[in-house]
């Protein structure tokens, strides 16, 4: 299984600035009130400066109410201009973060067939769920604090260099120390970060499949080594998440050091200054408040990493998808003639040899064909191929004479054994058909396909909540709804991929009627489960490694003894023409 691509710095930073550039006004003034709110902060060091330098010089106590108003006041502009900005920055965030999931999934959702075959499902979700999650929260926590962080720094830094150039100077002996460090911790976090996003995906993947095959797990006992195989990546992930601890800890003991270096420096430069009669003590004091007060903006800004290289790496791998090439649209689309479907010569592999080769099939209007052979005989590829959701390595499908790639919208139906029911009403479910269908029209899919009785019968009907946290429907129940799903469609072309499997012996002729209804009427491609789908075809088409060894009417294939006739014996446990008598187990046509 492979990994989907991860984006570099500048593909990155490209999708972000496309995003932001949509909404120029919100984002210039998040920024506008976050700078005012840096500026007003700059208003309390300066103003106990002014009050040093008046009781220095012999000021009246109007001095100190004068100073405690003016801090007051700067205190509630900055407090009120503070709030304001991180709502917009929220909403700027949250409204790119929005636009980019979007895209995300939208690309996700329709990513080539063979992809999806190849991605890992952990990798997937761990990017449309713990990558978002990240990218949430640096865009509408991280990313205001650190941009008024920086406004602040910067504002801050003018500002000790209006009181006096050389304590200006003084303080930026720590911006060294400051970058020192911070060339120190990224070289080295940078790597870590990676592997962590990477770690996550693998327990991802490790906790889904075991989830999904916990059947089978329970089945053959394998509960030990699948906690095994848990623990392991959980582990992994433990282990990599202290490294980035360890690393933080030295990172901040670095920039304690800076702190200390750029504070001492101010103080020492301030008394030579005072004492040669240079600058005044309330200067100093300023300064020393200026340098201060840049404790916790640069804290924060540095100290963010953390979670801004987690952030980056989310986004990167987000940015990675959007990269990801979408299958061309034709310049032109178009209509076709009628309902044939036609497969010319199609070839299809994956990593490995041909699963399907030079197969040439036609099915005429209003034409049911059932396709039939052992499991690897390459019939659900086929069926994929016919139904467009799988690109052929050689070969053309047409509907009507033209490409599926070219029709005007899409026309043909696939239906296979897994169906997922959505979570909500049932009405909702059915109606993702056909999103402007009544309750009358539903209901009389679902009468089409006999589901209509038992979906009356459930305690609210069609307003029944089904789904994961609903009402839970059997597997042949399932199946019902996405037969009426295709009632209300009505696309002209079904293909059925073993899609009443899900039945069991007690349920199967139910749901081959609900799929005779379903289809009654359309050309129909039938990748037959049981022979007695086969039997009900007007043709049915034999195929063995990847070719058509057989074509004809069930009839016609018992009579000539060949492979259909083996697989009928086998099925039924008599004897077909030419073929001695004896009695064998059942099994399915596609096993």
């Amino acid at each position: 299984m492979n990994l989907l691509p991860v984006a570099g710095p500048r593909a990155t930073w490209s999708v972000l600035w496309q995003e932001l550039r949509r909404q120029p006004w919100l984002s210039s003034l998040a920024a506008l009130v976050i700078t005012g709110a840096s500026a007003a902060g700059l208003v309390a060091p300066w103003a106990l400066g002014a009050l040093v330098d008046a009781i220095a010089g012999g000021g009246d106590k109007h001095a100190i109410v004068r100073v405690v108003l003016m801090i007051g006041l700067a205190a509630l502009l900055s407090g009120v201009l503070t709030a304001l900005g991180v709502t917009l920055a929220a909403r700027v965030g949250e409204t790119v973060l929005a636009r980019i999931r979007e895209r995300v999934l939208d690309r996700v959702l329709r990513l080539p067939a063979p992809m999806l075959e190849k991605v890992r499902t952990g990798d997937l979700l761990s990017r449309v769920g713990d990558d978002v999650a990240s990218v949430a929260s640096a865009l509408t926590e991280v990313g205001p604090s650190v941009l008024g962080a920086a406004l602040t720094i910067v504002l801050t830094v003018g500002g000790m260099f209006a009181l006096d150039w050389r304590l200006g100077l003084a303080g930026l002996l720590a911006v060294p120390m400051y970058l020192l460090a911070l060339h120190w911790y990224l070289r080295r976090s940078a790597p870590y970060y990676k592997q962590e996003r990477i770690a996550m995906g693998e327990r991802s993947e490790a906790i889904i499949a075991s989830l999904r095959g916990s059947a089978t797990v329970r089945a053959y006992r394998l509960e030990g080594r699948q906690l095994g195989k848990i623990d392991a990546t959980s582990g992994a992930a433990r282990d990599i998440s202290i490294g980035v601890f360890r690393l933080f800890s030295s990172f901040s003991a670095r920039i304690n050091h800076a702190e200390f270096t750029g504070l001492t420096a101010i103080l020492v430069t301030g008394f030579f200054l005072v004492r040669a009669d240079s600058v005044s003590i309330g200067a100093v004091t300023a300064a020393a408040l200026y340098f201060h007060r840049l404790f916790n903006p640069v804290n924060i800004v540095l100290m963010e990493f953390d979670q801004i290289q987690t952030a980056a790496a989310g986004m990167a791998r987000l940015a990675g998808v959007l990269e990801i090439e979408p299958e061309p649209s034709p310049a032109v689309r178009l209509d076709p003639a009628d309902s044939s479907l036609e497969l010319r010569q199609i070839s299809h592999r994956y990593d490995g040899p041909e699963v399907v080769s030079d197969v040439s099939l036609r099915l005429e209007p209003g034409e049911r064909v059932a396709l039939v052979g052992a499991s690897g005989a390459g019939k659900t590829t086929l069926a994929a191929i016919a139904a467009g959701v799988l690109r052929p390595s050689a070969g053309a499908v047409r509907l009507g004479g033209v490409q599926l790639e070219a029709l005007a919208e899409r026309q043909v139906a696939l239906l296979s054994q897994e169906v997922h029911v959505f979570s909500g009403l049932l009405v909702d479910d059915v109606r993702l058909a056909r999103a402007d269908a009544t309750d009358a029209e539903i209901e009389d899919a679902l009468e089409c396909v006999g589901a209509l009785a038992w979906v009356r019968a459930l305690p609210d009907g069609l307003a029944t909540v089904v789904g994961e946290s609903g009402h839970q429907l059997t597997g042949a129940q399932a199946q019902q709804l996405a037969f009426a799903r295709l009632v209300l469609a009505d696309p002209p072309v079904a293909v059925l991929d073993e899609a009443t499997a899900e039945a069991g012996s007690a349920g199967a002729r139910e749901l081959e009627r609900a799929s005779a209804a379903a289809t009654a009427g359309r050309t129909t491609l039938v990748v037959a489960h049981r022979l007695t789908q086969a039997e009900q075809a007007d043709r049915v088409v034999v195929m063995d490694h990847g070719h058509v060894v057989e074509s004809g009417t069930h009839a016609e294939l018992l009579a000539s003894g060949g492979r259909y006739a083996q697989l009928w014996t086998s099925w039924t446990g008599t004897a077909t023409p030419g073929q001695p008598a004896g009695r064998t187990t059942p099994a399915s046509a596609s096993t």
